[in-house]
C-alpha cells in the first residue's frame, strides 16, 4: 500500500523542492518590468518560453504516457518486438519541429539582441542623465558628473528620462542589475562600460550586484527611486545643502572590503572616475594608488572630462526587445 502512495508524492516533492530552491524572494520582479528596456527583455523571455513549451510539453507528456502505458506490469501478454521498422516520414517530422523552432529563436534573438545593444542611446526628447558607477568591495558608488554629487548605495533618477550610466570597478569584476528597468551588464576593473535605462514609471526598484565577490557579495544591493524631475532636482539641491563632501581620503576608505548603508556626497574629487578606470595604466597611477602617475593625475583632473572609449559588452541577459518597445528605442 506504501509504493502507490510514495509514487504520487514523489513528483510533488520535487516540484515543491523546486519552488523552494529557486530563489523567488523579489517575487518575479523580472516580469514586471517599468522601462522599455525590461519590457521588451521580458517580451523575449514569454515569446522564447513559449516557442520551447511547443516542444518540451508534448515531449514530456508522450515519455509520461508512454512509460505507463508500456511499463512491466504481472500477467502482461503483450508480445515481444525487439526490432524497430523506420518510418522516414515520421523521422523528418520529429526532427523538423525542432530544427524549425530553433531557427526562429536564433532569428529572433539575434534580430534583438543587435537592437537592443547597451551603449545604444535611447531615442527621446529629453536629453540624458550621466551616472558613472563604481563597483567597490562590497558597495556601489554612483556619482553624478553634471550636478557634481555622490551616493552609495543609492539612486534617484527622474521617470521618462533616459539614463545613461557608465560602469567600472575598482577591484573585482561584478554584474550591474536593476531587473526591472533593464538586464545586466558586467563593470569591469580598467574598463569603461556603456549601459542605457530609463524608468516609465515613478517607484522604489530593487537594484543588486548579481555577481559573488566574496564573504558580504550579499550586501552589494541598491534602491533606485524614479520620481518627476521637480522632485529630482529638489533633491539634488538637498544634498548639496545638507550632505557631506566625498574627499580622496573618504574614497579611499570607501574602496576597504566592508558593507555600507547608504551615503549622500554633495560634491566629489573631479575626474574620480576616470582615475578608477585608468589605475593599471602606467604602472598604477590610479585613485588609490598613492597618486603615483603624474600622466594619468593629469589626464583625470581634467573637468569632467568622458570617461575614455566606452567598451561595451552585449549581455545576454540584455539580448531582447519587442515591437512595442522599439518605440523610440534605438537599441540596447
Amino acid at each position: 500500500m506504501m509504493r502507490p502512495f510514495l509514487r504520487v508524492l514523489t513528483p510533488v516533492f520535487i516540484m515543491l523542492m523546486a519552488v523552494l530552491l529557486s530563489g523567488c524572494g523579489e517575487q518575479f520582479i523580472v516580469l514586471d518590468p517599468k522601462g522599455p528596456i525590461g519590457e521588451s527583455q521580458k517580451d523575449l523571455i514569454y515569446f522564447s518560453t513559449i516557442l520551447c513549451a511547443v516542444i518540451i510539453v508534448p515531449v514530456l507528456i508522450l515519455t509520461a504516457v508512454i512509460v505507463w502505458r508500456y511499463r512491466d506490469k504481472p500477467g502482461s501478454k503483450a508480445s515481444y518486438k525487439p526490432n524497430w521498422e523506420h518510418s522516414t516520414k515520421l523521422e523528418i517530422t520529429w526532427w523538423s519541429i525542432p530544427i524549425v523552432a530553433i531557427l526562429i529563436l536564433a532569428i529572433v534573438t539575434v534580430k534583438y539582441t543587435y537592437a537592443l545593444e547597451p551603449s545604444k542611446p535611447i531615442e527621446s526628447a529629453k536629453a540624458p542623465i550621466t551616472i558613472q558607477v563604481t563597483s567597490l568591495d562590497w558597495k556601489w558608488l554612483f556619482k553624478y558628473p553634471d550636478e557634481d554629487i555622490a551616493t552609495v548605495n543609492y539612486i534617484k533618477i527622474p521617470e521618462d528620462v533616459p539614463i545613461k550610466f557608465q560602469l567600472t570597478s575598482d577591484t573585482a569584476m561584478n554584474s550591474f542589475w536593476v531587473p526591472q528597468l533593464g538586464g545586466q551588464i558586467y563593470s569591469m576593473s580598467g574598463m569603461a562600460m556603456t549601459l542605457f535605462l530609463q524608468a516609465d514609471e515613478q517607484g522604489s526598484y530593487y537594484g543588486s550586484g548579481a555577481n559573488f565577490t566574496g564573504k558580504d557579495f550579499a550586501q552589494m544591493t541598491f534602491k533606485v527611486d524614479a520620481t518627476t524631475e521637480e522632485n529630482y532636482k529638489a533633491w539634488i539641491d538637498e544634498v548639496k545643502a545638507t550632505s557631506p563632501a566625498l574627499t580622496m581620503e573618504g574614497f579611499e576608505k570607501l574602496t576597504e572590503p566592508s558593507a555600507s548603508d547608504v551615503q549622500l556626497f554633495s560634491s566629489f574629487p573631479k575626474g574620480l572616475f576616470n582615475k578608477v578606470v585608468t589605475q593599471y595604466v602606467n604602472g598604477g597611477g590610479g585613485a588609490h594608488q598613492h597618486h603615483g602617475s603624474t600622466e594619468a593625475e593629469s589626464a583625470a583632473t581634467a573637468d569632467e572630462q568622458e570617461a575614455p572609449a566606452d567598451t561595451t559588452e552585449t549581455n545576454n541577459h540584455n539580448a531582447s526587445n519587442t515591437d512595442s518597445t522599439v518605440h523610440n528605442h534605438a537599441g540596447h
